[in-house]
């Protein structure tokens, strides 16, 4: 190189330098003076002024040109040695003997953008999630005691937090401060019957506090239906005690059922027909008719927030408590009233006892719960996204439990932490790269209502809203072996159907898609979603598409073991035949591949005309009532409106698929423009018109409430159903101009 600029230096003396200058000519063309200094004539042009803008003589135009050439011609030549010999200087450099010759070139990562075939990504995936990993990571999580708020809870908070942060994914905290309804250890619980004083140990979070008297009377699982038949049998329910078996509808529903019959006190019990265990074991659940903290209804609860004394309208206002089997058998046969009817379905699974209704009884429950106030902490951790990191899939596991909670907490916290192992190992080592993130959440407070992650949605709405744009719960994953079933948002029947059919069966041949066969298919994976699944809130509260999922044993579809001590690893590998960390591990498969599409493909996977035949359903409902009350003379209305509004959602889906189909979804712009108008479909179907603080579950067609079509359905007040009706019109017709995207192509038949 030395020798390269001594040359060009000597070359550049010998020349001095070069002034181009543009002159025009004689016929109006301008031509180019190269002219060649030297120190007499800079020295002139210092002192007339610079040569740009004096003329040339016209006699210098051929000695112009060639002095241009030449100039050209040099630099040319002199630019060809300076890359030849730098050329040469790298190649000697690269052969060079010296140390660096030992060194590994480091591994030169995928580009941010570059997508891994889907192909590749199930099959590192599968290769990650072992049931031998399993098999470690269920015994480390699998604790004596997870009471939410407890030492031990906050214990394995910890754990998680550090499981995060050794694997690099930014985790963080989430601290709440709720009210959590426990016993009184110096006031036990009681129920009185003639001689009989019982003290049972399990209790039902939520309940009404006091001293309740009535009737004693037997109402089955305490539906709507079966408090019918006790109606037309001309049994009294005002201010009655109604004894429930356990099962059929959540605790909750059963308490608000009994409330709005007027029942002065609720008694709820497992039933050996539903419940093959030992018949002294105490059952614990909750009964808000909610989700989250219920003395901070619709907003967050926060150690500095300053909102006034409230209550969740979904608290029960009569006393509600559990028993046991043997205490339910001895209080069935001194129950004495009329017989239940075989026809009635009432008839349970105590052979000693005929399941008379009751009615002429008195009985006493005494419920002394207190409240405690706890602080619970939710923890997190992030993969993110390597095109759209502001928008995630969330990934949710319940970390606390009353006793041991083996299928309910250890095993969801369990795929949780090997999940988020093998994605990031994926992304670290093996060149995934996600467009979009993963979060990965540990829940606590989930035995009382999903109080961690209900009060984490109302605490970041509007950090989350139509970011998060599917969740996917990972609680009660795995109850057995050898079926399969699933709730969703219809957003993502597709997804769930195409990932049943690419995830082996764990009975050794087949996918998931045979295990359920074509016939069950519809009711195994399009069931309603019920108020008590932990994905519920994030889809009926907050608009974002949810599923869960449950591998179960045949011909059962609950596992009877949750909410008591029996929750535990023998009960659960005796349900799966002992191939638990097999199931987990298929069970991880499974949601980790539906979360990996979500978060891989251009285009995000949810199918919006999945919603057709729930809404049509829905509205011929509607129009069914509307009929019936106009031809009665009650209502003045039609159902036009409602059918015009379905139509535009209707069509608006169509152009979603058209629009889809018609465009190149390498072109990062139009892909994006999509997803947002399929990430608002969910959102859009949340009524803006009821208060979230006294209807939470908001959504138009899944929701729990006057608001929704369902309601509309069934209602008989005409004012209430004309108001209802406008409303909920205008929330779909809203739905469908926010899928339609751009504002001058909205629909407006209506």
């Amino acid at each position: 190189m030395d020798r390269v600029r001594s040359a060009f230096n000597s070359v550049i003396k010998s020349e001095r330098y070069s002034r181009f200058t543009l002159q025009p000519a004689e016929d109006g063309e301008r031509h180019v003076e190269v002219k060649l200094s030297d120190d007499a004539t800079e020295a002139e042009d210092q002192a007339g002024g610079s040569p740009s803008f004096r003329p040339a003589p016209p006699s210098q135009g051929r000695t112009t040109l060639c002095y241009l050439a030449l100039a050209t011609l040099l630099i040319f030549v002199t630019g060809y040695v300076l890359g030849y010999l730098s050329h040469r200087e790298t190649q000697l450099e690269q052969v060079s003997c010296g140390p660096e010759l030992e060194e590994t070139p480091a591994a030169v990562a995928p580009a941010p953008g570059a997508l891994m075939d889907w192909k590749d990504v199930t099959q590192l995936l599968t290769q990650k999630l072992t049931s031998q990993d399993f098999d470690k990571s269920l015994r480390d999580f699998d604790l004596p005691s997870r009471s939410a708020g407890s030492d031990g809870d906050k214990s394995l908070a910890n754990r998680i937090f550090d499981e995060f942060k050794q694997q690099e994914m930014d985790p963080w905290t989430d601290i709440h401060y709720v009210q959590l309804q426990k016993p009184d250890s110096k006031r036990p619980n009681r129920v009185l019957f003639g001689s009989e004083d019982f003290k049972p140990t399990g209790y039902l979070a939520y309940s009404a506090p006091g001293k309740a008297e009535g009737k004693l009377v037997y109402g089955n699982y305490g539906r709507q239906e079966d408090l019918e038949v006790l109606q037309k049998k001309n049994i009294e329910l005002k201010d009655c005690v109604l004894l429930l078996r356990a099962g059929k509808i959540s605790f909750a529903e059963q308490v608000d059922n009994a409330a709005r019959k007027e029942a002065s006190a609720v008694l709820i019990y497992p039933d050996a027909q539903d419940y093959k265990y030992v018949s002294n074991t105490e059952l614990y659940g909750h009964v808000h008719l909610g989700s989250g903290d219920p003395y901070t209804p619709g907003f967050p609860s926060f150690n500095h927030t300053q909102f006034p004394p409230t209550q969740s309208s979904g608290l029960p206002k009569i006393p509600a408590q559990t028993i046991t089997g043997n205490m339910a058998l001895a209080l069935l046969q001194k129950i004495q009233g009329p017989e239940s009817d075989e026809s009635s379905g009432f008839k349970g699974g105590f052979t000693s006892v005929v399941y008379n209704l009751g009615g002429s009884h008195n009985i006493t429950v005494e419920v002394n719960n207190v409240l405690v106030s706890s602080e619970i902490h939710n923890v997190f951790g992030v993969i993110k996204g390597f095109i759209e990191p502001d928008h995630y899939v969330v990934l949710g596991a319940q970390r606390d439990s009353w006793g041991k909670g083996y299928a309910k907490a250890t095993v969801g916290t369990s795929i949780l932490i090997e999940l988020a192992k093998a994605v990031r190992e994926m992304v670290e080592n093996d060149g995934f790269r996600p467009r979009r993130s993963l979060v990965f959440a540990s829940w606590s407070g989930g035995e009382y209502g999903s109080v961690g992650a209900t009060e984490w949605l109302e605490g970041y709405m509007s950090s989350i809203d139509r970011r998060v744009f599917t969740y996917i719960n990972l609680d009660g994953v795995v109850m057995g072996r050898g079926s399969f079933m699933a709730s969703a948002s219809p957003l993502l029947y597709s997804l769930l159907e195409s990932t049943m059919k690419e995830v082996k069966s764990p009975l050794g041949s087949g996918t998931v898609y045979d295990m359920v066969g074509t016939s069950d298919l519809k009711a195994k994976i399009e069931r309603p979603m019920s108020m008590d699944d932990p994905a519920y809130p994030f889809l009926a509260m907050s608009g974002i598409p949810s599923i869960s999922f449950h591998f179960i044993s045949p011909n059962k579809e609950t596992y009877s073991y949750y909410g008591t001590n029996l929750d535990n690893k023998d009960d659960l590998d005796f349900q799966t035949g002992h191939h638990t960390s097999e199931m987990v591990a298929v069970a991880a498969q499974f949601a980790g591949q539906m979360a990996l599409r979500l978060v891989h493909d251009h285009l995000v996977r949810l199918d919006v005309n999945r919603y057709s035949n729930i809404l049509n359903g829905a509205v011929v409902r509607v129009i069914k009532r509307i009929n019936q009350l106009s031809q009665a003379g009650h209502l003045k209305v039609n159902a036009n409106w409602l059918i015009r509004a379905r139509g535009s959602f209707q069509r608006a889906a169509r152009s979603i698929n058209t629009d889809i189909l018609n465009t190149d979804l390498n072109d990062k712009e139009a892909c994006r423009i999509l997803n947002a108008r399929l990430m608002s479909v969910e959102h859009n179907l949340l009524s803006a018109y009821v208060s979230p603080i006294e209807t939470p579950f908001r959504h138009l067609l899944l929701g729990r409430g006057s608001h929704t079509l369902a309601s509309i359905g069934e209602t008989t007040g005409v004012d209430q159903l004309h108001m209802q009706l406008a409303l909920a019109t205008w929330n779909l017709q809203g739905c469908a101009n926010g899928m339609v995207g751009n504002i001058w192509d909205i629909d407006e038949e209506i």
